[in-house]
């Protein structure tokens, strides 16, 4: 009998645990949406011993949960790919970790930055050397736009929510949430200097976990030459693992920047962010200073 046959027949908690009951499950999916797919490098990353992961990959794409795709045919090798089944796992891994991060890691409260001796601070530059997951999110006309596979140097920051005057869908007590404020005060200091981003040879792309249309609705208030991408999905946030906290009933990004290379590598990473114009002026000079532009 397996596992999951003894499971709460009525219960969706207990049917999910009877597929995902292993700690080390959660940590293959947390691990393949962050771009890691082939078995020796899975295995390297986590340390687990190969019958192990054998075991827990063939359950997982039992399950649907995961995909197999040859790479090589001789010898055969494959990667493994959330499917879109998988992909219905990336709010929960989100979830684990901002429960995590708040409640056993910090003191409970919500915010929306960091100390930058935090945890959250050390993971977000760790990612300095990382390569972005191949992941395409919406723009504000709902049209996929590819994140990395630029082929130019690009700034991606991330932002917790900001919304047009015509729709004012802050939530409440949102400007009591340390770190919340300032979003629209940063996209507009982005619109301001962009041309100079556009000088150096550098796109920018403004991310958040807000929907498309609000994220168009905010674009056309502020005039923003540059397009705003929505991760309401979480395939960024799990794939990076990035610094988020609740508020409105939502899952929403701390204020984070990365400067990401041609090839999709992280170079440089702000965070905290506690000036929100300020951060730009920096990042402009990182982005000509890595871009090896003349300033």
């Amino acid at each position: 009998m397996r596992r999951e046959d003894l499971a709460d027949a009525n219960c969706g908690i207990a049917q999910a645990l009877g597929v995902l009951g292993d700690w080390w499950t959660f940590l293959i999916v947390r691990d393949v949406a962050g771009g890691t797919t082939r078995f020796d490098a899975l295995q390297r990353e986590l340390g687990v011993s190969r019958r192990a992961l054998t075991e827990r990959l063939g359950a997982l794409v039992e399950h649907g949960v995961l995909e197999r795709r040859p790479y090589s045919r001789h010898p055969p090798r494959f990667d493994y790919l959330l499917t879109g089944k998988g992909e219905g796992l990336l709010p929960v891994l989100i979830a684990l970790q901002d429960w995590g991060t708040r409640h056993l890691m910090g003191d409970g409260e919500v915010s929306a930055t960091a100390d930058a001796g935090s945890v959250e601070a050390r993971r977000a530059h760790e990612l300095v050397g990382r390569r972005l997951p191949d992941v395409v999110l919406p723009g504000p006309d709902g049209r996929p736009v590819p994140v990395a596979a630029t082929g130019t140097w690009s700034v991606l920051y991330f932002f917790p929510g900001a919304y047009a005057p015509i729709r004012p869908d802050y939530p409440p007590g949102w400007a009591e949430i340390p770190g919340a404020r300032g979003c629209t005060l940063e996209s507009t200091t982005y619109a301001r200097r962009h041309r100079e981003f556009q000088a150096a040879e550098v796109g920018v792309y403004g991310v958040s976990t807000q929907r498309p249309d609000q994220l168009a609705d905010f674009a056309a208030y502020a005039e923003l030459p540059f397009p705003l991408l929505s991760d309401q999905d979480g395939r960024l946030a799990a794939g990076l693992l990035l610094p988020v906290f609740r508020a409105g009933g939502m899952t929403r990004f701390k204020r984070l920047t990365l400067l990401v290379d041609p090839v999709a590598v992280v170079r440089a990473v702000q965070f905290p962010v506690t000036d929100p114009a300020g951060s730009v002026d920096e990042m402009l000079t990182l982005a000509r200073e890595h871009a090896t532009v003349p300033g």
